[in-house]
């Protein structure tokens, strides 16, 4: 594992209130502000970002859902990554599942942000997994979905990005099949996924620089089973949902992680 655990909260387009915001952040940060065992990363949605950072007392990073391939210009309704660096924010979420389904963002898109977001320094947490659990065809022969689409998509994501810079991206396998559905992948399914997405950074770059990049799991992570990504399937973290919308649960991941 490389070396502190990371755990990034993603608020999606949660809560509706600036108070239920403020209320959800503040409970969190009042628990886990002396945890030194792990980075601590919130990406609530834009409207509340400065809120958040200018009520911030330390101990937590902010990290930002989206942003858009250019630094500035006329893109109405925008938010660039120059903005969220000024904001406060060190990290931004880019290429989740959902972006890809519902705004119909392709590698190429998402190849442009990750380039744009790594010039301001903000560092992106490239999401990446397939829609279909592994299984097999007629005549028994595994089809292997897995490999085949996240082999696609790195290939595609990372293009033009050199060994330097892929240090500071964190690559986040997220199954498709697995999130919001109560029935997240197995940790030895997770495992599988982190050393096929290790071993094709080893091609695309070197092994050296394939294990310092952090490789972390997203889908229905839960105080139960957050332990097992990172202690059984190797990962240098999670990618929390739902479960972070529930402070006392979020707690208990991030407690569950560092042993607590």
């Amino acid at each position: 594992m490389n070396q502190k655990p990371l755990i990034i909260a993603n608020w999606k387009m949660n809560p509706t209130t600036q108070k239920e915001a403020e209320h959800l952040f503040e409970s969190v940060e009042k628990e886990v502000r002396k945890i030194k065992e792990a980075e601590i990363v919130i990406c609530p949605p834009f409207v509340w970002l400065s809120v958040l950072v200018a009520s911030a007392r330390g101990g937590l990073a902010f990290g930002s859902q989206d942003c858009f391939w250019e630094e500035k210009g006329a893109y109405t309704s925008q938010v660039s990554p120059l903005m969220l660096k000024n904001l406060g924010c060190q990290y931004v979420i880019i290429g989740h599942s959902e972006r890809r389904k519902y705004f119909q963002e392709s590698d190429e898109l998402i190849n442009r942000k990750i380039k744009t977001a790594l010039k301001t320094r903000l560092r992106p947490i490239l999401c990446i997994g397939e829609e279909v659990r592994d299984t097999f065809d007629s005549q028994g022969q595994p089809l292997n979905e897995m490999s085949l689409k996240v082999g696609e998509q790195l290939e595609k994501d990372l293009l033009g990005i050199s060994a330097a810079k892929i240090r500071e991206i964190v690559i986040a396998y997220e199954p498709i099949w697995a999130i919001g559905t109560g029935f997240p992948c197995s940790s030895n399914e997770a495992m599988k996924a982190a050393l096929f997405i290790r071993k094709t950074l080893a091609k695309l770059y070197n092994r050296s620089t394939a294990d310092k990049v952090k490789i972390i799991y997203g889908g229905s992570v839960d105080s139960q089973n957050a332990n097992d990504y990172i202690k059984g399937a190797r990962m240098d973290g999670v990618l929390v949902g739902h479960a972070s919308l529930n402070a006392t649960e979020f707690v208990k991941i991030i407690e569950s992680v560092v042993g607590q």
